[in-house]
């Protein structure tokens, strides 16, 4: 029984080797068919370049299109403020509608070394500009001219007279302007007005150093913006006296405080250009005898309302302006000197004359005294006009 198993094991022998031989041919068959190592690497190579450039080709074609003008649009004002960086200027470029990536163009105003030489002011813009005519507007400063408002200070106003007139013209609320004249203010950026004494005396603490002038300034400016701008003119206006005008007015024994008084008196009392350094020497001589100085002018602010002729009675006013009263100069001046008359201030003539009076035959001129008897035929020569 156990011989026919046997038979029927041997048989099957040949199959199972045959069987054998068949699987390890598909096995080699395999392995020659399986890519070779170069094939793969220059595959992994193609496909990472290939990414490499998609990617690039979509960062250019971020960036230009974010460079390309915006959709055209209605005019826009851009304003650009004084000390703003490229950068910021982008950011203002970009909310105002300008441009459309404030990002991307930031980085080509720096690849096109542009930005450093933008202008500050207000713009006219409107989308659908493109970036050349951008940065070359920018550059160039075509700025909106903006609205603004003209006045002219006469010479040897007051303050409250230059009030008075501000307000006349709607530009300005006279009682807030004069408030900022007097109160709360140390006016840093104007250097003349350091030199106003802390005095309880002074009429109008910046009476004198409003300088008359034509003025131009930004409409809707302020009572204190045009308060600076005047007493800025002021020290532009002494800055363009001869060089030697500060160890002029030291050997004078004066400050600038005093020189301003001065010269407002000489303002005030003086019409003829060539005699305005005299009637600085009489005012002179007269500060060196001592003598009262003796001035209609100054007792004319001391009223504040001025008359066309003073009586007696008003040389009598109680007021520290009055020079029939008081000795020496007034504790300040008493209108806006023009520059020739701060020139004058600091260069006075060279005379022994102590006294003045205007001649009354229309030409505003004046009769200089060195004595007193002189002057009163002076007076009478005056009267008959001769």
């Amino acid at each position: 029984m156990d011989k026919p198993e046997e038979k029927q094991a041997a048989g099957n022998e040949p199959n199972a080797v045959k069987s054998t031989k068949t699987t390890t041919k598909k096995k080699r068959k395999k392995v020659r068919n399986r890519p070779k190592t170069w094939v793969i690497s220059l595959w992994v190579v193609l496909s990472l370049l290939t990414i490499m450039l998609l990617g690039a080709g979509g960062v250019l074609y971020y960036v230009w299109s974010n460079l390309q003008p915006m959709p055209a649009g209605a005019v826009k004002q851009v304003a650009i403020s004084r000390g703003m960086s490229a950068n910021s200027v982008a950011d203002t470029l970009e909310e105002n509608g300008i441009i459309k990536n404030s990002f991307v163009f930031g980085y080509y105003l720096q690849l096109k070394d542009e930005g450093s030489r933008f202008q500050a002011g207000l713009y006219e813009m409107s989308p659908g500009m493109d970036n050349a005519a951008i940065i070359a507007k920018l550059n160039a400063g075509d700025t909106i001219a903006e609205e603004t408002i003209r006045f002219t200070i006469p010479e040897g106003y007051t303050v409250l007279q230059i009030a008075d007139k501000l307000a006349a013209d709607g530009l300005i609320n006279k009682e807030k302007f004069l408030d900022v004249a007097e109160n709360g203010r140390s006016w840093a950026n104007a250097e003349s007005a350091q030199a106003i004494p802390d005095d309880d005396k002074l009429h109008k603490r910046l009476e004198g150093y409003l300088f008359p002038e034509t003025y131009e300034l930004k409409k809707d400016s302020t009572e204190e913006q045009i308060i600076t701008r005047m007493l800025q003119e002021t020290d532009r206006k002494l800055a363009a006296l001869p060089e030697d005008w500060q160890d002029a007015m030291e050997a004078s024994g004066r400050t600038l405080h005093e020189i301003m008084t001065i010269a407002s008196l000489i303002e005030r009392e003086v019409v003829v250009d060539e005699e305005r350094a005299l009637v600085s020497s009489v005012i002179y001589n007269r500060l060196a005898k001592p003598m009262r100085l003796q001035i209609d002018a100054a007792v004319q602010y001391a009223l504040d309302e001025p008359k066309e002729r003073l009586l007696t009675k008003d040389l009598e006013i109680d007021s520290p302006y009055n020079t029939y009263k008081n000795d020496g100069l007034p504790p300040g001046p008493i209108a806006s000197p023009s520059l020739a008359s701060i020139e004058a201030a600091i260069y006075p003539s060279q005379s022994d004359y102590l006294f003045y009076v205007t001649k009354k035959d229309g030409s505003q001129s004046h009769l200089f005294a060195k004595t007193y008897n002189e002057h009163l035929r002076n007076i009478d020569k005056s009267e008959r006009g001769s």
